[in-house]
């Protein structure tokens, strides 16, 4: 097993703000381990506002996800297909592998197969074949193929809807990390009250509380290893 100092982490979110609501607190307990993080955000948010016009809040959520990576010290692969268009295509599945070629991650984080949103089982099916074909040498994209499959972790459902854990991160002390990362996308915490009536950041508590409590811990966020051959772990990869 690598030590946690020489890992490097990959979290992919289809929207500017998923990773900061699935995994956050993970990448923190990362980060004080000394790992290296890199964050892929797959579509440019640009539907997310009943005011806000496309063009512009495409610029708005740009600007939020690279102060929300600065803040946590991450890399940020910003990959901008338009928001509520994401498909798992020939272009998106080699723009995607080229992203993971360059990350050259130990373990890449990506969606639940059955979370709510469309754009959300587009990128778990993206995560599935370019995690893969990034390791194929005749493949070609610019970087070089990857010497070995990354492990690779679903992250919760919103409200952790039909998601059966198997792993949990304890994420007590980085909790607080975790909420000012994601306070940083400001229009959304506008647009998540109006389109859907939740206070995001309560949910997000909530949703970590009772992780929590299945498994002892104040909070927690969950995980389950995409099986398959030649994906099987045999040591335990999260912090």
């Amino acid at each position: 097993m690598k030590k946690h100092t020489a890992m490097k982490i990959l979290a992919v979110g289809a929207h500017p703000d998923d990773i900061e609501i699935l995994c956050a607190g993970t990448l923190f307990r990362y980060k004080d381990l000394g790992a290296q993080i890199s964050l892929c955000v797959l579509t440019d948010g640009s539907a997310g506002h009943r005011l806000i016009a496309g063009p512009r809040l495409k610029a708005i959520r740009k600007k939020e996800a690279e102060a929300a990576a600065k803040f946590l010290g991450a890399r940020l692969f910003w990959l901008g297909f338009k928001d509520e268009m994401l498909f798992e295509d020939k272009p998106t599945r080699l723009k995607l592998i080229e992203t993971i070629r360059q990350a050259a991650p130990d373990i890449v984080f990506c969606h639940a197969e059955n979370d709510y949103h469309q754009d959300h089982q587009a990128a778990f099916r993206l995560c599935l074949a370019a995690s893969f074909i990034a390791s194929l040498k005749n493949v070609k994209t610019r970087s070089r193929a990857l010497d070995k499959l990354p492990g690779l972790y679903q992250m919760d459902t919103l409200s952790g809807i039909g998601f059966y854990p198997e792993e949990y991160v304890d994420i007590s002390k980085s909790l607080k990390e975790k909420l000012k990362m994601l306070s940083m996308h400001v229009s959304q915490l506008k647009w998540l009250m109006d389109h859907d009536h939740v206070d995001i950041l309560e949910l997000v508590t909530t949703q970590a509380r009772f992780r929590g409590l299945q498994c002892g811990k104040r909070y927690a966020e969950c995980f389950s290893l995409v099986r398959g051959w030649g994906r099987l772990l045999t040591a335990r990869l999260l912090p």
